[in-house]
């Protein structure tokens, strides 16, 4: 696969497909947007346009496709939809995978990658993930809010593959930080593990991490919390390095800390949030290694989200 006549497909323009799409597209690479009509229409009349601490952009008339208008396949589909929209997703780039193409995902957790193997076969599915805060504001800009706009990627198996060197070939001088790796899925487990020891912690107390450990048994929910996740990890063969466990401890269990999980803003503004992606798959998968029992810290903060998915739903019939 070579990085001259590499064409992209970017799923979804919205604030992560558009920062890592939209630099890609500044820095003159081949990409197409699979959108919907109405962004579609969006693009068409005001264009790209990224803001952000580390250059902004406008690109006017952005290359886009509707998914009922695909013909064409593709040697790279970045897949950035929130897990709740994999299933239409998939449904709308199917199209556009063929025998070279390589579908790089950015979701997090896990669960994505077994879905997308069932689906297209194992060898086309990279293991992935990115590492930034961005939002679409009132204007349909995206907006990055902090100084992490990095994207890592290799092969499950840890192979150093020349698709995968190509593709990092392809993303080199791009304005984000771009990184091959060859122990991605430890990477993801470990992010994993951060992303859902704060978004049970967050989402149950409905407050910030500073507030929670202020608070009377915070620090001991939220350190318990973390255990269960790393006791999940090992089990299933990606034990959590003793740095990476450092660093969430850290920013876990940080005073005054304002940190949130994106799931806890979600459900602010009623929003549909990703409860079985995040902490649903884990909280199954330490069942099966008998980690997560009654007293499974996981299965409290589970049942306080689908409790709210449950009631989002009623109030919206």
């Amino acid at each position: 696969m070579g990085t001259e006549d590499m064409h992209i497909l970017v799923v979804g323009a919205g604030a992560i497909g558009g920062y890592f799409g939209g630099r890609l597209v500044e820095a003159g690479r081949d990409v197409t947007f699979l959108v919907r009509p109405r962004r579609a229409e969006e693009l068409r009349s005001s264009g790209l346009t990224i803001r952000s601490r580390f250059g902004d952009v406008v690109i006017p008339e952005p290359k886009t496709v509707l998914a009922e208008e695909l013909r064409e396949t593709y040697g790279l589909v970045l897949l950035s939809c929130k897990a709740f929209d994999l299933s239409s997703a998939i449904k709308s780039f199917a199209p556009a995978v063929g025998p070279a193409t390589a579908i790089l995902p950015l979701l997090n957790g896990m669960r994505h990658l077994e879905i997308l193997a069932e689906r297209f076969g194992d060898a086309r599915v990279l293991g992935g993930q990115c590492l930034i805060a961005a939002t679409l504001d009132e204007k349909r800009e995206v907006v990055h809010l902090n100084e992490n706009h990095d994207l890592s990627f290799g092969e499950r198996d840890g192979t150093l593959s020349e698709r995968v060197k190509a593709i990092g070939s392809l993303m080199e001088d791009v304005r984000f930080k771009v990184r091959v790796s060859q122990q991605i899925l430890l990477e993801m487990w470990e992010k994993w593990m951060f992303l859902a020891s704060a978004a049970c912690s967050t989402c149950l107390m409905r407050a910030a991490i500073g507030d929670i450990c202020a608070s009377p048994g915070g620090t001991d929910y939220v350190l318990g919390v973390l255990g269960e996740c790393r006791g999940i990890a090992a089990a299933e063969g990606y034990p959590v390095r003793e740095e990476s466990f450092r660093r969430s401890r850290e920013m876990l269990t940080a005073a005054g800390s304002p940190l949130t999980a994106s799931m806890l803003r979600d459900i602010e503004r009623n929003g549909p949030i990703e409860a079985d992606h995040i902490v649903g798959d884990l909280l199954e998968r330490g069942r099966l290694h008998g980690i997560s029992g009654s007293d499974s810290l996981l299965k409290v903060a589970y049942t306080h989200l689908k409790s709210y998915e449950a009631r989002r739903a009623r109030t919206a019939s």
